[in-house]
């Protein structure tokens, strides 16, 4: 198993969406049953959806918490709605999957917050008075090969056009999931 020494890998699904007409169904879709279905997966940890507010990106990113690539690859991850959109396949555009370490638990990005990435370096989050924690790609496209993330709070967070080139903001669009087990180990710490 492709994994890291001591924690979990973090995937990242981004894609855009094609036909207006059925776009919140799929988003009901996306947020109200596949995150649902996917945080089940044994191996799954957390999982989040955001919708960027910059541009030059996908305009929808999730990310999940997994305990390695084969769980990518199992039946498990399949039957549960794992590597397609079902129905909504078709409409989906500019779908990137990537598998990065660096990062042993992806950041819960709470109402007030928004999750910054930038794939040039940690500098511009840096200057913006963030923290940011270096991603490195380890499976799938591998491209971006390094990401740099970091939470925002809203009121700090700089106007859209003014942020530095190759920063993407994302506006969470569901509440961090997490294992029911995950939770009660936290919760026992």
């Amino acid at each position: 198993m492709l994994a890291v020494e001591g924690g979990a890998l973090i995937y990242t699904v981004e894609c855009s969406f094609a036909d207006p007409g059925s776009e919140a169904e799929w988003n009901d879709f996306y947020s109200l049953d596949k995150l649902p279905a996917l945080i089940s997966v044994s191996g799954f940890h957390t999982s989040q959806r955001f919708k960027a507010l910059s541009r030059g990106c996908p305009v929808y990113l999730a990310v999940h918490s997994i305990d390695g690539l084969d769980i990518l690859t199992g039946e498990e991850y399949r039957q549960k709605g794992g590597g397609n959109f079902a129905r909504w396949q078709q409409h989906i555009t500019d779908w990137h999957r990537n598998l990065y370490s660096g990062v042993e638990r992806a950041p819960a990005v709470g109402e007030g917050e928004y999750l910054a990435l930038i794939a040039t370096g940690p500098e511009p989050l840096i200057r913006l008075g963030l923290t940011p924690y270096a991603m490195q790609a380890v499976a799938m496209e591998k491209f971006p090969e390094y990401r740099w993330l970091a939470t925002v709070e809203r009121g700090k967070a700089p106007h859209i056009e003014q942020l530095p080139e190759g920063v993407h903001v994302y506006a969470p669009m569901t509440a961090q999931l997490t294992r029911a087990d995950d939770a009660a180990f936290e919760k026992a710490r």
